[in-house]
């Protein structure tokens, strides 16, 4: 622990380099055992958990390169690449959604006008609106977009999906890249931390309840959704979540133990909205938001990012609250 403590003094480009050698060498590391146990696993059962473990890889590499892109791009660059992503993964999930010629309006209005606006009060800071445009005002417009096309059929379905798509591709995401526009007194331009932070316990959260729901006995709470979700693999994620956060404290303003709450938070929401996504997915009648992509177009974006779009909301007004 003394050696982690002395951590916190380093500069902010030691810290740096330090987190990018151990977790791009423990990510490459576990590609060359991936890669080495494909070669042994032949048969079609040995093959879907290679396929199942290239998942979770990737989505661990996916985490990592977020946080470089936020880092090397600075607070400007992150939040253009977070819109980015905010924009692919809501047409992706327009693209399993069935949607009308009278909903043009209001998707032209999500895609050109939302994401942009919600991205730009993000880069000005401007939190305390940035946090009820999506929620008040914008859920406000869509359905009068709607009702100006003239189209009654399913006008209320359609309007909650998307609605329900912009409140989780534009507006939790949207709150990735806050985190690096915070600062605190004696924590100033380590806005980054956070969002690494934030990204590394939801994904290990993740990975820790997949590995556990194989492991153990399977108890689904909701069997016609998941029947890997359970409450002792969920528990067990929570709790590899706060003991990578109290390992990483360092990186934080906070002591160990905050830590590991900060980062069971992260963990327990990201599970549980990646539990909700597979539950729409179910509806869509997909396995994996994307796999129609010959299609759609889509490719799989949303599976990633969807822990992250749950979290980051509840993350960001936690440690804002916090430390206000």
């Amino acid at each position: 622990m003394p050696t982690l403590i002395a951590l916190r003094e380093w500069s902010v480009p030691q810290q740096v380099a330090l987190l990018f050698v151990a977790l791009f060498g423990l990510l490459s590391a576990a590609s060359v055992v991936i890669v080495l146990q494909s070669l042994r696993e032949r048969d079609d059962a040995g093959a879907e958990r290679q396929r199942q473990r290239q998942r979770h890889l990737r989505a661990l590499w996916v985490a990592a390169l977020v946080f470089w892109v936020a880092w090397v791009s600075g607070p400007v660059g992150a939040t253009l690449a977070f819109a980015v992503l905010s924009f692919l993964a809501l047409r992706e999930y327009i693209t399993l959604a069935p949607t009308r010629r009278g909903d043009h309006r209001s998707l032209v209005l999500a895609f050109f006008v939302v994401v942009p606006l919600q991205y730009l009060l993000v880069g000005l800071r401007a939190f305390d609106l940035f946090t009820v445009f999506v929620p008040v005002y914008v859920f406000l417009a869509i359905p009068v977009a709607s009702a100006l096309a003239g189209d009654p059929e399913r006008f209320l379905e359609r309007n909650a999906k998307i609605q329900w798509g912009i409140m989780v591709c534009v507006y939790g995401l949207s709150h990735a890249p806050a985190l690096l526009l915070l600062e605190f007194r004696g924590y100033e331009e380590r806005g980054a931390f956070l969002l690494f932070f934030l990204v590394i316990a939801t994904a290990v959260a993740q990975l820790a309840q997949e590995l556990a729901s194989r492991r153990l006995r399977r108890r689904p709470l909701a069997r016609q959704i998941d029947r890997s979700f359970s409450a002792r693999a969920f528990g067990l994620g929570l709790a590899a979540a706060a003991t990578l956060g109290a390992t990483l404290f360092w990186v934080t303003p906070v002591d160990p133990l905050r830590a590991a709450v900060m980062a069971a938070v992260a963990g327990g929401t990201g599970s549980l909205g990646a539990f909700v996504m597979r539950a729409l997915k179910k509806d869509a009648g997909v396995r994996w938001w994307g796999n129609r992509s010959s299609v759609t177009g889509a490719v799989g974006l949303l599976d990633r990012v969807a822990p992250l779009c749950f979290a980051a909301p509840v993350f960001f007004h936690s440690v804002r609250w916090y430390f206000r």
